[in-house]
């Protein structure tokens, strides 16, 4: 459930990114909610793997409903990445607006056709 929570956050997180930058909102969500899902797999597949090594009885008796350690630790970690990947695209986009200039700012000195004499 808690997961579910944080998947619509991380999609609502980055679609605010989108709107802000003017980009389209639906693709960077996604993007958001994949990066959340993509580390928790990964998280998960490593923890699996290293159970398995470790005590391979142990992977017979998971208990995969509650609160463990585990889980705890790849929420953290899984929002750790989706934080890092937005605070990188939030400079990528700051400094692309700062190359390029906005429309306003090019017709600023421009007349219009209706008030030339």
């Amino acid at each position: 459930m808690l997961s579910i929570i944080i998947l619509i956050g991380a999609y609502r997180y980055f679609a605010r990114l989108a709107e802000k930058f003017g980009k389209i909102k639906w693709k960077l969500g996604l993007l958001g909610a994949g990066i959340y899902l993509g580390a928790q797999i990964i998280l998960g597949v490593s923890y699996g793997v290293y159970l398995a090594y470790t005590d391979p009885d142990a992977v017979n008796n998971m208990n995969h409903i509650g609160f463990s350690a585990a889980n705890l630790v790849s929420w953290l970690l899984s929002l750790l990445a989706v934080w890092s990947v937005y605070l990188f695209l939030e400079q990528k986009y700051i400094k692309e607006n700062l190359k390029n200039p906005s429309i306003e700012i090019q017709k600023m000195g421009k007349k219009s056709k209706g008030s030339q004499k």
